[in-house]
């Protein structure tokens, strides 16, 4: 079943924040990263972002894209919004650089499909 107009609203909305979030970890090595505040707190608000995209994703349209890791996804917004200072930056670094480029992947391909991209 391809996903309703809603949903692919909110797959654009995670594709342009993940690459905006990419952007921030992609051309800099990880104590650099650590030691810049301001790309820190970058990095935070848009994957904060991309978990409430996420989590606005119809259950039809989370099966659409079952390859995605949507509770982990959102979790992961959840504990930026609500237990900011337990917040592991090395560890938000490393997911950033590896699973943002998979995430990436497979909304291009999906929106490809639906002609929006």
């Amino acid at each position: 079943m391809p996903p309703d107009k809603s949903d692919v609203a909110h797959f654009w909305d995670m594709l342009e924040v993940a690459r905006e979030a990419l952007s921030y970890v992609s051309p800099v090595p990880e104590r650099h990263y650590l030691g810049d505040q301001m790309r820190r707190r970058a990095l935070e608000r848009t994957v904060e972002i991309l978990g409430e995209a996420a989590g606005r994703v119809s259950e039809s349209g989370r099966r659409s894209l079952d390859a995605i890791e949507w509770t982990a996804i959102v979790g992961q917004r959840v504990v930026l919004a609500h237990r900011y200072a337990k917040v592991d930056h090395a560890l938000l670094y490393r997911n950033a650089r590896e699973k943002l480029p998979v995430l990436i992947g497979h909304l291009e391909s999906l929106l490809q499909e639906e002609g929006r991209s």
